[in-house]
């Protein structure tokens, strides 16, 4: 699955060219990359790690509506948000988790 590799290579650009590792920006970004941006960065949220516990589910929605544009494809997020409404990816195991920001989070482990 060769796309799936052009994916996983290019996951971490960003629409507004901040990304990496080769800078791309907007539609140079390909499809497949896109979309595993949105759902990669849902999981590193919304999954217990071993350093910290899962994200409160809202906060990390609402995390991904603000990356919108500059960190995450538009209509990628927009297209996350319709299957969000619909009752999609809330664990049926959901306790709360955290709302504690990402940023407190980081803090604390450097």
């Amino acid at each position: 699955m060769p796309e799936l590799a052009i994916g996983a290579g290019a996951h971490h650009e960003r629409p507004d060219g901040k990304g990496y590792p080769k800078g791309l920006k907007g539609d140079e970004i390909p499809r497949v990359a896109q979309i595993i941006a949105v759902a990669d960065t849902f999981d590193a949220m919304y999954s217990d790690r071993p350093y910290r516990k899962r994200m409160n589910f809202d906060k990390a929605v609402s995390i991904i509506s603000e990356a919108r544009g500059t960190q995450l494809t538009s209509d990628v997020v927009d297209a996350f948000m319709r299957m969000v409404d619909k009752g999609e990816f809330r664990s049926p195991d959901d306790t709360g988790g955290t709302t504690e920001d990402i940023d407190n989070i980081r803090k604390k482990f450097q």
